[in-house]
């Protein structure tokens, strides 16, 4: 799918931030949705997702996270998922958001986050509450599904090694990238084998793409934001509209997390899609069919309510 733009921004840091932009086939936009994707994922693998939104009447824009896809990466071996702290995330976001979405000036704007792209979309609504007309979640990294000695563990380990200066470790059974790796009976994501292909087509052809595993860095920078996102007061302080669309069979981040953090929202539903994993706008048809009924409706109705009321004389 070829976007009208794809191009680049310069990161408070200088990191460079790769993005595109989608305009919807339709005589006139009706609305702007921003995509953010999850970790490890990039532009490519969201095309059929844009189509489907562009066919909708959206236009489209999305970015590629600092550290994966074709963004700058931060360490040497750019296998290694890093980040030094989520309010670099937030930053690059922000400035994504001014460089790229207000100038286009296309009402309401809309935000769909998918599983850590999810979480640092909530830590955005939380910034500047009055940004997005309304979101639209999937399966967002609430909290990532571990048993309670797992995460305790995991959470000490990460403090240890950030302490001792190995952010930039893999975590524990973390590694490079290898595409021989990848195999479907035993994935996580999805539950349609064509789908489960589209990373690994895309890095067949440009090897740049490819990411491994979490350093100890990512790691205990995400216990840090997902302790922030959990403190009292702070999802309570989100008034935007937000649908949260669960997997029912995720193994990857925590549904029970994500229902908690759903009901302390004040404009918040959460809708579980049974046998559905994590990834569902990679699913199966008949579980995408489901995803684009949820938000079919959850749009048709915020769209409707931000529309003018015409005032008689």
């Amino acid at each position: 799918m070829t976007a009208t733009k794809i191009s680049y921004f310069a990161a408070h840091d200088g990191l460079s931030i790769r993005y595109g932009i989608w305009p919807t086939r339709k005589a006139s936009a009706r609305a702007m949705v921003v995509l953010l994707g999850g970790r490890k994922e990039f532009l490519e693998k969201y095309f059929e997702t844009i189509n489907d939104l562009n066919t909708r009447g959206f236009d489209v824009v999305s970015m590629d996270w600092r550290g994966q896809g074709l963004s700058g990466r931060m360490l040497r071996n750019r296998h290694k998922g890093f980040v030094d702290d989520y309010a670099s995330y937030l930053n690059d976001l922000h400035q994504f958001v001014q460089k790229v979405v207000m100038p286009r000036d296309v009402l309401p704007t809309l935000i769909i986050g998918h599983s850590m792209g999810g979480h640092i979309a909530l830590r955005y609504l939380h910034r500047h509450p009055d940004m997005f007309h309304a979101a639209i979640l999937t399966t967002p990294m609430v909290n990532i599904r571990l048993t309670p000695l797992m995460e305790w563990f995991a959470r000490r380990l990460s403090r240890l090694a950030a302490k001792f200066g190995f952010v930039s470790s893999y975590a524990t059974l973390s590694r490079d990238y290898r595409s021989d790796r990848r195999v479907f009976a035993k994935n996580k994501y999805t539950s349609d084998p064509v789908r489960f292909q589209i990373d690994s087509i895309a890095i067949r052809s440009n090897r740049e793409l490819a990411l491994g595993g979490v350093t100890f860095g990512w790691l205990a920078a995400s216990f840090r934001s997902i302790d922030r996102l959990a403190q009292l007061g702070y999802a309570e302080a989100i008034p935007t509209p937000i649908l949260m669309i669960q997997a029912g069979d995720d193994r990857v981040v925590s549904n029970t997390a994500m229902l908690r953090l759903c009901q302390r929202l004040p404009a918040c539903r959460c809708k579980k899609i049974p046998n559905a994993r994590h990834e569902v706008f990679m699913e199966a048809d008949a579980i995408r069919q489901k995803v684009w009924h949820l938000f079919d409706g959850f749009v048709n109705s915020v769209l409707t309510a931000a529309q003018p009321t015409a005032v008689e004389n």
